[in-house]
């Protein structure tokens, strides 16, 4: 096959060049991923503006039925504004792991572990729709690979901005990364004070709540798994 030549990979038009035979094929990847990426975002966009109008008047309907009037002044764009920030609060479910990563993998010798700790974490609770907040420490024990360390925390982001129960939450970010990264083990750990502990309910205000799940040589090794919980909850 000579000369130039267009062909589809799916509904994504990919541009190479064909020289003497398909040897010598050459794929735009980098042009169609960004296609791609904008179409998501563009689709997020889109579907976050059109279901506005719906949560907007449930927000209405809320404030009317806790007794409230919904005309004064203060509450006036009271409805707009929690509807966005219901839409903001639960973006989690635009996004993936493979979103987010964006080719920040990396081959390196490296086969120690790597921790980042104290990562900033806020969520619903799925039961209340009240918040639950608090830290994350993430370890790893590369296999070959490592991550952008910015991006474990974006993964945090992800399961984070949803709907959850922390439990879920904890085993949803250790399963993210060592898909992402066939790690030889994953440690996750989360410490989080719970709203619904704190403004209803039970009321004590002190309480927290600590998940983990260990996968890999931290679930099999418990001297790993040992290292990791010191150096993670040292100061």
């Amino acid at each position: 096959m000579n000369g130039h030549c267009n062909g589809k990979v799916g509904d994504t038009v990919e541009e190479f060049h064909c020289n003497n035979s398909f040897s010598d094929l050459i794929i735009d990847t980098k042009k169609s991923s960004a296609v791609h990426r904008k179409h998501e975002t563009s689709r997020k966009e889109a579907e976050d503006k059109s279901r506005l109008p719906a949560l907007e008047a449930a927000y209405t309907s809320i404030l009317r039925e806790l007794g409230e009037d919904a005309d004064r002044q203060g509450l006036l764009r009271t409805p707009l504004r929690a509807a966005k920030a219901m839409q903001f609060l639960t973006k989690g479910y635009h996004e993936t792991v493979d979103d987010i990563l964006n080719n920040a993998i990396f081959d390196e010798d490296h086969d120690e572990m790597v921790i980042v700790k104290d990562i900033d974490m806020f969520s619903l609770c799925e039961h209340h729709l009240v918040p639950f907040f608090g830290k994350v420490h993430i370890g790893y024990i590369p296999n070959k690979k490592v991550v952008g360390l910015s991006k474990l925390a974006r993964i945090v982001e992800i399961f984070s901005r949803r709907l959850q129960v922390q439990e879920r939450l904890t085993k949803q970010i250790a399963m993210g990364i060592s898909e992402a990264l066939q790690p030889k083990g994953v440690a996750v750990v989360i410490e989080a004070a719970h709203m619904c502990m704190v403004m209803r309910g039970v009321q004590k205000m002190n309480s927290r709540t600590v998940t983990s799940t260990m996968l890999g040589v931290y679930l099999e090794d418990p001297k790993t798994r040992e290292e990791f919980l010191t150096l993670s909850q040292h100061a």
